[in-house]
């Protein structure tokens, strides 16, 4: 019936909500990540440098200009010329140096066979290549020619041998027009002229060490000359001088120098020199006297060279490194031992009968004044100290600064002082084996003054 109204006892419930963990995990992991993503920006980063031994070497190149002593040995005819003896060698007198002839000589050439290097030769031209390879850099490159100038100097006297065997044989054959002739004394003999023979070092002007214009004239064999012509001439001692310019500022470096190290980039030999300086026509010039070695040297009137004027050794470190630290100064006889434990410390008068033992760190120790530096953040303000078995106190008021670097191997920055020994433009060397100081692979903070005592290094 249309009348009659239906009724339903159908109820709804509400659906039970279930914990989804899986949400729940997600959102702390994120929330971790961000924190951790702005602690890491917002924190101080310290980078880290590895401390290795190493070197510093501050030098200056130069070219100068050898003064040796020298006679020049004229030729006593006319006549082509030929050496019985290689240019660099030492003679003696009556040694037979060169002959002369009316026409040119005509030797064997050999040059087909096999000239075979003596175990002597051999040995020559392998230590040469050993030490050019040894000390070879991107920077000497320039070395390269220096070692073929080497080796070819070699195999040129292992022609000039055969030459002079050959020579040698003419004369004892007595053939005609073939005049010898000796030394009438000894020394070091050379086969060029170029004016400088008779040149002092106090003759020596700046406008001399310029190589532009500077002629040097070599006699060959077979070639034909003139009565009166240099035929050669005799180095006759060690002693020889090299005269260097010198910019103001190593002429002010050097100011109070008596010697100094050399090197020369010929053969990578290194000698000392005894030096002084004077200036000449306004430029200020170096004098490097030798006593040995000149025989190295006697076939070069300019000579490079490098004055070594600093070469150290110890523990590198970048200059960004270094800091300064003030600490208080206590005189070494304050320390004592005491506690529950062998610490060293010190004793705080606390106005009392019993003084106080604080354990203290040493950061470093002066032993020609006695004295030891403690860290002031470790003391109150004027605080006063009591020296072990005496009456004796000492109020902590005067600092001094301690440059350092700080040490982060434990995961905390701690104060290392250094005692610097050089310096290049980028790094000090400081000097290693200290108790208070680094040591090899140390780690420290690559910048110093972004650190501070006790800070940890994430």
């Amino acid at each position: 019936m249309a009348g009659n109204k239906q009724s339903s006892n159908i109820k709804v419930y509400q659906k039970k909500k279930h914990l989804n963990i899986g949400i729940i995990i997600f959102g702390v992991i994120f929330i971790y990540l961000v924190v951790t993503v702005l602690m890491y920006l917002t924190e101080k980063h310290i980078s880290v440098y590895e401390v290795r031994e190493g070197s510093i070497l501050k030098d200056n190149s130069y070219t100068g200009l050898a003064i040796r002593n020298e006679t020049v040995i004229r030729s006593e005819d006319n006549g082509y010329v030929n050496y019985f003896v290689s240019a660099g060698s030492k003679v003696g007198a009556k040694t037979q140096i060169y002959s002369l002839s009316d026409h040119k000589l005509q030797f064997e050439s050999k040059s087909g066979k096999s000239q075979k290097l003596t175990s002597v030769e051999q040995n020559n031209i392998r230590q040469k290549t050993q030490t050019f390879c040894e000390n070879y850099s991107d920077e000497s490159f320039g070395d390269v020619y220096t070692l073929k100038s080497n080796i070819s100097s070699v195999l040129d006297g292992k022609s000039n041998q055969n030459r002079q065997t050959q020579l040698a044989a003419l004369t004892d054959a007595d053939t005609d027009g073939l005049h010898v002739f000796s030394a009438d004394s000894d020394g070091i003999i050379c086969y060029y002229v170029d004016g400088f023979e008779k040149t002092t070092a106090d003759d020596v002007t700046p406008d001399m060490l310029s190589k532009e214009g500077y002629r040097k004239k070599e006699q060959k064999n077979n070639t034909r000359i003139k009565s009166g012509t240099p035929v050669y001439k005799l180095i006759k001692d060690d002693d020889w001088t090299l005269v260097i310019p010198l910019t103001k500022e190593c002429a002010k470096e050097l100011k109070d120098s008596s010697s100094v190290h050399v090197r020369f980039p010929k053969d990578n030999e290194t000698m000392t020199a005894a030096f002084s300086m004077k200036k000449v026509k306004g430029s200020y010039l170096g004098y490097l006297a030798f006593d040995s070695s000149m025989v190295r040297y006697a076939q070069n009137r300019f000579v490079d060279v490098e004055l070594i004027l600093e070469d150290q050794s110890g523990l590198k470190i970048p200059k960004s490194a270094i800091t300064k630290k003030d600490f208080y100064v206590i005189p070494e006889d304050y320390l004592t031992q005491g506690g529950n434990s062998n610490s060293t410390g010190v004793l705080i008068d606390t106005g009392k009968e019993n003084a106080e033992f604080q354990a203290v760190d040493i950061y470093y120790r002066d032993t020609q004044t006695g004295s030891v530096y403690v860290n002031p953040d470790d003391f109150e303000k004027n605080t006063t100290l009591k020296k072990a078995g005496s009456s004796d106190t000492y109020q902590l008021s005067e600092t001094k600064q301690l440059k350092g670097v700080y040490n982060i191997n434990r995961g905390y920055a701690v104060f290392r002082q250094v005692q610097i020994l050089c310096e290049s433009d980028d790094y000090y060397i400081v000097q290693s084996g200290n108790d208070y100081g680094l040591s090899n692979y140390d780690h420290i903070a690559l910048t110093g003054k972004d650190v501070h005592e006790g800070d940890v290094i994430s």
